[in-house]
């Protein structure tokens, strides 16, 4: 181990590299942030190597061992690629999407979008995936009857990050727990004491900011596109329903996530079979491969061509770099010499949250990628929750409340970008109607002043004893 104190400056050298790595390779090439961050660990190890007489040998021990902290969500990732196939083979996300659509009524059109939006991203665990489709469609339809497009664009971002957020096929749902050291859905269950109230209070200011709009006549030709699309391809049946309801049911049931969400795809692959013909051979490509759409309808194809274990490298292969950079910086005391400034500011529970909370936006405003913004506040604050007896729960739903939800916030974030280029947003227009993403970090911050829901670790364990 290295013989010399670790000074903030130093440890700060591979984090300014990081952020400058990362802000040039993605705004100036629009590359992704694996090789950034996997040079920024290196450069870190170098530091530890030549400046704090670390040895190589223990660098690679902390290597290795943060990476074995993120295998159970990465087996989690993996088996929710999976998923995704096999509820699309299936017919179950085309026919939550296809009834979600058939809730469109124009005095609620804005809240009926952030329904809509919820939905689909719920099923799919993508709010990319739910902005460059549905997104796209009710944009235009949203515009032919009048209504600004940041009013419209606030309510998809709102409805998209929702289900983003609390969908166990989240990518994001799934890293924030692992880096706090908390259950996938004990993590979930958490959330909704934030996100509920900041759902609910986005849903009434939508309903109020739609009244004024609600005379005018509406153009289905977009949505109808969709609809047709999907019953064309798929034999779309309210029973399939039944899948993500019995899987639901699993979790609910205190099935532990791995082999929940494992049966939840089995069941997908089984629907498969007996709703759309698909046989053994097509049911092993979905899980595998993923779900190839060829309807010919570019916004459905765009949509159902998704899923599969393999679609899950680009984010597994990005958590590994991201361990490897934080194992470095861990290892060495990098890391803690950092989080020892900040923590010097935290002297209360309502303090921290507000470090752990304004952190994470940092990382979304100067790193310009959600998944750093989850990581490095979750791997700095980690032992400050320990320390003063919270249960992990409390860190993984802050790391979401901000890490994830104000990365669309940010034009030059990765999140951001992406949703002003594919919904045609002026940059910030659209950030005063993003109310779920604004509430969220706001009501965290509320909770962790007052006290209210900030689980003890104790409690929590009493809690289980109890319901066992």
């Amino acid at each position: 181990m290295q013989t010399k104190k670790v000074s903030p400056l130093i440890a700060l050298i591979p984090v300014v590299f990081l952020i400058a790595t990362l802000m040039y390779a993605i705004r100036a090439y629009e590359a992704a942030p694996h090789i950034p961050l996997f040079t920024s660990a290196i450069v870190a190890a170098i530091v530890a190597m030549t400046m704090l007489g670390s040895k190589w040998s223990d660098i690679e021990e902390g290597i290795v061992d943060t990476i074995k902290m993120s295998m159970g969500a990465i087996i989690i990732l993996m088996i929710i690629g999976m998923v995704i196939g096999t509820w699309i083979i299936s017919g179950v996300v085309p026919t939550m999407i296809f009834f979600g659509l058939k809730i469109l009524s124009p005095s609620i059109f804005l809240v009926a979008t952030l329904l809509m939006c919820s939905i689909v991203s719920l099923a799919t665990g993508s709010s990319w995936t739910t902005a460059g489709t549905v997104g796209i469609a009710l944009m235009g339809v949203g515009m032919g009857l009048g209504i600004p497009a940041p009013m419209i664009g606030g309510a998809i971002i709102s409805g998209a990050y929702f289900g983003d957020k609390m969908s166990p096929l989240s990518d994001t749902t799934n890293l924030a727990p692992a880096m706090a050291g908390a259950k996938l859905f004990d993590h979930i269950k958490h959330m909704l004491y934030t996100t509920g109230p900041a759902y609910i209070i986005s849903a009434i200011g939508f309903l109020i900011l739609g009244f004024r709009f609600g005379g005018n006549e509406m153009n289905l030709e977009l949505i109808d596109q969709i609809n047709v699309g999907l019953q064309q391809s798929f034999a779309l049946n309210p029973l399939l329903l039944l899948v993500p309801i019995i899987t639901i049911g699993i979790v609910i049931m205190k099935v532990p996530a791995i082999p929940g969400l494992f049966l939840g795809a089995i069941l997908g692959g089984l629907a498969a079979m007996m709703f759309q013909g698909a046989n053994v051979g097509d049911v092993i490509n979905a899980l595998h491969y993923g779900f190839v759409s060829e309807t010919g309808n570019e916004v459905v194809d765009y949509l159902l061509t998704r899923g599969g274990l393999s679609s899950m490298m680009y984010t597994i292969s990005l958590i590994l770099c991201a361990m490897t950079f934080g194992g470095v910086m861990e290892k060495t005391g990098m890391l803690e010499a950092l989080a020892n400034v900040i923590l010097g500011f935290a002297k209360s529970t309502g303090l921290l949250v507000t470090s752990v909370i304004g952190s994470a936006i940092f990382m979304n405003l100067l790193a310009g990628d959600q998944y750093l913004a989850i990581v490095i506040p979750g791997r700095m604050f980690k032992d400050a929750f320990d320390q003063r007896g919270l249960a992990p729960k409390n860190l993984s739903r802050c790391l979401e409340d901000s890490g994830t939800l104000t990365s669309a916030l940010i034009p030059w974030n990765t999140c951001g970008a992406f949703m002003i280029g594919t919904l045609g947003l002026q940059p910030w227009t659209y950030v005063p109607f993003c109310f779920l993403n604004i509430l969220n970090p706001l009501i965290s911050i509320f909770y962790g002043f007052t006290g209210i829901t900030m689980v003890k670790a104790d409690e929590e364990v009493v809690g289980k004893v109890e319901t066992a």
